[in-house]
């Protein structure tokens, strides 16, 4: 089993969710984020007043999968999750070494 963790711009959120949708995926996380990369920060001026942004706004999902799934589901975020410009986001993939459904204690790729 894996964990597929993206980090995506927030005007993609409803792309990337119609497309794994598509794909068979029924369920995810989805968390509002803050974070920089290779962007660095800005400056901006309000009210006259000079201020570092240093973070920028993304959406983190996760998605528990079975391992025969991660190169399409991957695959399937970086698609609908691809501008073209900088800060586009990351997937990361993680071994998942257990899972336990809460309501009626299957665990394992079942549980899934």
């Amino acid at each position: 089993m894996k964990l597929v963790v993206a980090l995506i711009k927030p005007f993609k959120l409803e792309e990337v969710k119609e497309a794994l949708a598509r794909i068979g995926l029924e369920g995810m996380i989805v968390a509002e984020v803050k974070g920089f990369g290779h962007q660095k920060g800005h400056t901006e001026t309000f009210r006259g007043t000079e201020y570092s942004v240093d973070f920028h706004p993304r959406v983190r999902i996760e998605v528990a999968i079975a391992d025969e799934q991660k190169d399409r589901v991957v695959q399937t975020i970086v698609q609908a999750a691809r501008t073209g410009s900088p800060g586009d986001g990351r997937v990361f993939v993680l071994p998942l070494e257990e899972v336990t459904r809460i309501d009626n204690a299957q665990q394992g790729p079942a549980a899934l």
